[in-house]
């Protein structure tokens, strides 16, 4: 397939801006992100270093590199995405051309995506990587994207949380599940079951391919659909939505008639400076606050139905 390469320059600029520039331009249909250097990868290399930096430390211009399917790209989404960019006083310029045609995925599958060890405890790999770290919980991907693997700050906080939770006997509702790596943890952890839903046909596919991955033959079901398919499921113990803050605000009021007396949600996907508004939702929908976390700049919140 042919893809478009851009190069975007925010000034001021900075690793939390270029951070911030690929997950806007994920929502306008981007899928892989560079920062050049000699070690490039396209989202953060995450450890259990809550130090690391976002983007690899290279000596390499002060960029970003993303790309985006020919037949995809749409000059009015990208325009769009910039005029609503979240961070006042950067202004970003672009440039772009055709890439070299050759197998992207294959490219940054072995060139940028490293396998990922969140808290010790639970590692993400590639069919590909070789020497895996041993941990606890061992989830390998087929991954096609950069924000399905797990590396970007919301992903590894909201694993941190299932990590630290009593998964045991939960019936989970996974919204917006990607690769479902959030799934396939829970399912690991001990949850009974687990609904996971996307409205990317891509995600779904990718998901069931992922399944078979980590030998999951039942307990999770995957759906292609918005908030709207929760109509008539339910009830669940605990409901994770890494999505983004706008589609939280919208569709919140739909996930708390399906979660049970007692359960607990888990949403991340947005800024620090969006918790007070996903907040004053929540508890406006009867929703206790429980807690929140950050990393980054991204914020991981939780909270639970009385």
């Amino acid at each position: 397939m042919k893809y478009l390469e851009f190069t975007f320059r925010a000034t001021p600029s900075g690793e939390a801006v270029y951070d911030v520039l690929a997950a806007v331009l994920a929502e306008a249909g981007f899928d892989s992100f560079v920062r050049p250097g000699a070690a490039e990868i396209p989202v953060a290399q995450r450890t259990d270093d809550p130090e690391a930096p976002l983007f690899a430390e290279t000596e390499a211009e002060d960029a970003l590199k993303a790309y985006v399917q020919r037949d995809l790209f749409s000059p009015e989404a990208l325009d769009a995405a910039l005029a609503a960019f979240p961070l006042d006083g950067v202004r970003v310029d672009y440039d772009f051309a055709e890439a070299e045609d050759r197998d992207w995925n294959e490219e940054w599958e072995q060139n940028y995506f490293q396998p990922l060890v969140v808290d010790g405890r639970c590692v993400i790999a590639g069919t590909f990587h070789k020497n895996v770290p041993r941990a606890e919980y061992h989830i390998t991907i087929d991954p096609r994207m950069s924000f399905g693997t797990g590396h970007h700050a919301t992903t590894s906080q909201m694993i941190s949380e299932l990590l630290e939770a009593d998964l045991a006997g939960l019936r989970v509702l996974d919204m917006g599940c990607g690769t479902s790596i959030l799934a396939i943890l829970a399912r690991m952890r001990g949850a009974v079951s687990c609904l996971a839903v996307d409205n990317d046909e891509w995600c779904v596919k990718n998901s069931l391919e992922n399944l078979a991955l980590n030998h999951i033959a039942e307990g999770v079901e995957i759906v292609l659909g918005d908030a709207s398919a929760l109509a008539g499921r339910g009830p669940f113990d605990l409901v994770i939505a890494n999505i983004n803050r706008n589609i939280l605000l919208r569709d919140l009021a739909l996930y708390v008639p399906v979660m049970a007396s007692g359960a607990s949600v888990l949403m991340s996907g947005f800024y620090d400076a969006d918790v007070p508004l996903l907040r004053a939702e929540a508890e406006r929908l009867g929703l206790v606050f429980d807690h929140a976390r950050s990393l980054d700049g991204w914020a991981c919140t939780a909270f639970r139905k009385p």
